[in-house]
């Protein structure tokens, strides 16, 4: 093959792959942002309550079988299918996440050590079907998703140094008791666990991703596709904006 042929070749590879890193940006984080919505919380005293929820499921029809987050309208109280919200910067964060999926083992156990919150700890409460509790709630530093399978996927925000393992309702409960209707809800049946936690905001503006770290995208090579790489199911922003 002559130099010219091999530049030629090698100009049109490169293009395909700018190409396909476009096309990815674009599809992936540029227009997935225009199309969901952004759940926007005030602040009370220097406080910011955000809540949310994953399923194993979603009501979205394009999608029907792919895990999902859920995020929930402090005005409305609906649940709102997208992952992206808004906080004011330097404001203390109170996380609420519901975890109504069953339990998936972390393809590395250092990620059931909870990191970055305040105390470094995590409250959870497990309930059965019927919204029937099981035990009291407990406050962990670590949520070890070997012994017990009791982690259903994740919150993070590497940039930040937050990484929380979102509890499930543990193996046992969960086989047969998850909720089938989407979003779930407490009265749906279904079993889910209740976890709670806080952080402190940036006090600088910015975008923060935050996404599920378990390999959630069954069908997908390694875990990783789908939905645990698509804004509005299991990898969303978080924006700090002005207080």
């Amino acid at each position: 093959m002559s130099v010219a042929a091999r530049a030629a070749a090698l100009i049109a590879a490169f293009l395909i792959v700018v190409g396909a890193g476009v096309f990815v940006a674009f599809y992936y984080i540029g227009s997935a942002t225009t199309q969901l919505t952004t759940i926007h919380y005030a602040a009370s005293g220097g406080q910011v309550s955000v809540v949310l929820q994953e399923d194993p499921s979603n009501n979205t029809a394009t999608k029907p079988d792919w895990v999902s987050y859920y995020t929930q309208d402090p005005t409305t109280k609906q649940w709102v299918h997208t992952t992206l919200f808004s906080i004011p910067a330097g404001t203390k964060v109170n996380m609420t996440i519901y975890g109504y999926d069953g339990c998936t083992p972390l393809r590395n156990n250092y990620w059931s050590q909870v990191q970055g919150t305040i105390g470094g700890t995590v409250t959870v409460q497990q309930y059965s079907k019927h919204n029937t509790t099981l035990g009291g709630p407990k406050t962990e530093s670590l949520i070890n998703s070997w012994a017990d399978c009791n982690v259903a996927h994740t919150f993070a925000i590497p940039a930040m140094g937050l990484y929380v393992p979102v509890a499930s309702p543990n193996a046992q409960n969960s086989v047969n008791n998850l909720c089938s209707s989407f979003p779930c809800t407490p009265t749906s049946g279904g079993a889910y666990s209740l976890e709670t936690f806080s952080f402190i905001a940036p006090s600088h503006t910015g975008d923060y991703r935050w996404q599920c770290l378990i390999p959630c995208g069954g069908g997908y090579l390694d875990g990783n596709g789908g939905p645990m790489q698509t804004l509005g199911w299991m990898t969303g922003f978080m924006y700090v904006v002005p207080s």
